[in-house]
């Protein structure tokens, strides 16, 4: 089958074993407001009824159908672009759909605004049935300065020049191609968002975004990869600061998880991480200096740390600056400065890495690790308890919250000579386990089942 001309958009729906599913979302795509579309759709190694119920629709003439053995997302996505002949081309899940308008809308504000490479819109979130359980509302990308929350990566409508122009997508990941996209793409074109919820996003439990660890971890390794191209050599100081047992007698750094004293877990982490060209720990406590002294000999620095700084409620800023001083007389070279705490023991080089790149690549004044906050948040206003974040059937990317861990935080070694500046603070969302701080026994005891 040959059509006269090519369209104006191509639709490709990815699908594996979505069989239950896949009519809604070709029909969504079918029964559009706009006609100058065409429809692939590539089944990737099905295992249930998926072809059965594609080769209902073969006879349509929008619609071309390509079966596979399974190859995976990023295959098939790079499989689409080759077979594409729209203009413009979007991805759609196949356990998700359109809305009657959005391709019509999305290729519209395409045609009028040429500098602009990629546009996405905001959505609706289902649950299983398709019922609505959320409507997500995105930031006003007129406002937005800070391009590090990306586009969905589904139902985001690209120029296939641009998309060719880039490589495509890489097929060295096997998820999060909307954020490998996003991170090329906001390197070299406009991105824009329509605050109109133009598609269904379902989730269930087989959806791909649920495993959050590999997520993380394949989204750090976009960024390094990306980083790298830009050849920097930027490296950090790792400063560690320690209360003592004469300030904390339930000190933990020294008692053992897992036959590892816990202060060794984030150091040796420290040690292996590529970014940090040193590692400093400061403390008032003689029996862990001497301990870490005998252990670690030259492969860190050590400074005693005035008793005075050591208490439970005298910040931290001025051991900060009593460190970067004390590395600087040492000849470290360092560009940013790493503050930790020893209480998370499980947080990963690769994490730690990524702070560093996340702050060149988005060029922020510091990188904040956090972890998403979903529970309520309330603060008494003097007459009752007001809620923070709003839970409700509306999502506002510009109500989320997040919660900081245990300080870490990675910064510019000169900027507290910026201190009027108004910081641009970035942010790197810790896994379940990373995130994992000990601060009573209860967080012992866990520490010791993960």
């Amino acid at each position: 089958m040959k059509l006269k001309k090519n369209p104006l958009v191509t639709v490709y729906i990815t699908n594996h074993n979505y069989g239950k599913y896949i009519t809604k979302a070709i029909n969504s795509v079918l029964n559009q407001s706009m006609d100058n579309f065409e429809l692939i759709i590539i089944d990737d190694g099905s295992k249930d009824n998926s072809k059965k119920i594609i080769d209902k629709f073969q006879k349509n003439k929008k619609i071309i159908s390509v079966f596979q053995k399974n190859k995976g997302l990023t295959v098939s996505n790079n499989l689409a672009i080759r077979l594409s002949r729209g203009k413009y081309i979007m991805r759609l899940d196949a356990d998700d759909w359109l809305d009657v308008n959005a391709l019509q809308i999305m290729s519209n504000y395409l045609e009028k605004n040429k500098k602009i490479g990629l546009v996405f819109p905001d959505y609706f979130e289902v649950d299983e049935k398709g019922n609505i359980i959320n409507l997500v509302r995105r930031h006003d990308f007129k406002k937005v300065k800070l391009l590090d929350k990306p586009a969905h990566g589904a139902c985001t409508m690209i120029r296939k020049e641009c998309l060719t122009k880039i490589g495509g997508y890489s097929e060295q990941f096997d998820r999060q191609d909307g954020y490998y996209l996003w991170v090329k793409f906001i390197q070299r074109y406009g991105v824009m968002n329509i605050n109109l919820p133009l598609f269904f996003y379902r989730q269930h439990n087989a959806s791909l975004t649920k495993n959050e660890e590999k997520i993380i971890k394949t989204r750090s390794d976009i960024i390094k990869i990306n980083t790298f191209k830009n050849n920097s050599q930027k490296k950090a100081l790792a400063i560690l600061p320690v209360r003592g047992y004469e300030i904390n007698p339930h000190n933990y750094f020294l008692k053992k998880l897992k036959n590892k004293p816990l202060g060794c877990w984030v150091i040796d982490a420290l040690i292996k991480t590529k970014k940090i060209s040193k590692v400093l720990v400061t403390t008032s406590d003689e029996k862990i200096l001497k301990f870490l002294k005998k252990k670690y000999k030259n492969k860190i620095l050590f400074l005693k740390r005035n008793l005075n700084l050591s208490g439970i409620n005298v910040a931290l800023d001025e051991t900060i600056t009593k460190s970067i001083r004390y590395a600087k007389k040492r000849k470290v070279n360092f560009d940013y400065v790493f503050q930790l705490t020893y209480k998370t023991p499980f947080i990963q080089s690769n994490d730690l890495d990524s702070f560093v790149y996340l702050m060149e690549f988005f060029k922020t004044d510091e990188v904040l690790g956090v972890r998403s906050e979903t529970d309520r948040i309330y603060k008494h206003n003097g007459s009752t308890l007001e809620l923070l974040n709003k839970n409700s059937n509306l999502k506002l990317e510009r109500d989320e919250i997040y919660r900081g861990i245990s300080g870490i935080r990675l910064f510019k070694k000169n900027q507290n000579k910026n201190k009027y500046k108004k910081l641009i603070l970035g942010h790197y969302v810790l896994d379940q386990k990373s995130s994992h701080t000990i601060n009573s026994e209860l967080d012992w005891r866990i520490a010791n089942f993960i």
